[in-house]
């Protein structure tokens, strides 16, 4: 069988042979290995390159059950990977011809990734979600005032008001969430709001945020993740929080090598 090396994370600290031996990969793949690049170590596995070309990847990957499938397995990988100390866990499908070209590539970027390891070393993300109250909007009845069209367009106006006003108070809180959790990370990223089909419910997410959180501050952090939950959950607005998690959304080798070039004396 023709295969390809499919990489799933860098770290300077390989996990046992036994940690390897017991989790499973892609399907069709071979057993989780350890591949030596310098002071650097790839956790890969070798599979098969019918399954992995181009086209029948990218075929695959537009199935959502594939999709979850795929997904599922390379954070299997990562997690290997970062079970005996830091990783930088790579883009899923991370896909090389062979071992040589995998190294190769992790060596031309071993200050970059390095400097990531450093960056992520007892560190770990926390991801943070507000949602809003339902807005709920209420029609405009035709009893609730006087029935000529003029006052029939100032009770729309009136309304729209209101609701602008209220989704304005919402958005602000959620911005005050974010701002006083910055204080506690190293790092903070926010992503787009989740849509409700992926949330599951109508309540708008007003704040899908990553917080890059030194260990030793763990407890700060979720203390004040819980006050903020408590003070805002008063006007209906809910925070939630999980973790922690490996820090995919830190582990960005482009803002390193950003960072490094910006360094460099003119």
């Amino acid at each position: 069988m023709t295969t390809v090396t499919c990489v799933f994370a860098v770290t300077d600290t390989p996990p046992p042979d036994e940690v390897l031996a017991v989790t499973p990969g892609h399907d069709g793949g071979g057993p989780l290995r350890v591949l030596a690049a310098g002071p650097l170590h790839l956790v890969v596995q070798d599979a098969p390159a019918a399954d992995f070309g181009e086209e029948a990847l990218a075929e695959r990957l537009n199935r959502p059950d594939e999709l979850e499938r795929c997904a599922r397995a390379h954070h299997r990988g990562v997690e290997t990977a970062a079970s005996a100390g830091t990783a930088v866990p790579l883009p899923m499908a991370t896909l090389y011809l062979d071992d040589d070209n995998a190294v190769r590539a992790v060596a031309a970027r071993e200050a970059s990734l390095r400097a990531l390891l450093d960056r992520l070393r007892d560190r770990t993300e926390w991801a943070v979600k507000v949602h809003g109250p339902a807005t709920a909007r209420a029609g405009v009845a035709a009893g609730e005032g006087p029935a000529d069209g003029r006052s029939y367009l100032r009770r729309a106006s009136a309304l729209r008001r209101t609701e602008r006003e209220a989704r304005e108070s919402t958005l602000a809180q959620a911005h005050a969430v974010d701002r006083e959790l910055r204080r506690y990370a190293v790092a903070a990223t926010r992503h787009r709001p989740q849509s409700e089909q992926l949330t599951g419910t109508s309540v708008p997410q007003l704040l899908n945020a990553a917080y890059l959180v030194d260990d030793g501050r763990r407890t700060e952090f979720v203390r004040a993740v819980g006050e903020l939950a408590r003070d805002v959950g008063r006007s209906a607005v809910e925070v939630t929080m999980s973790g922690p998690w490996i820090p995919y959304s830190f582990a960005q080798l482009d803002e390193v090598e950003r960072a490094a070039r910006q360094e460099v004396p003119a």
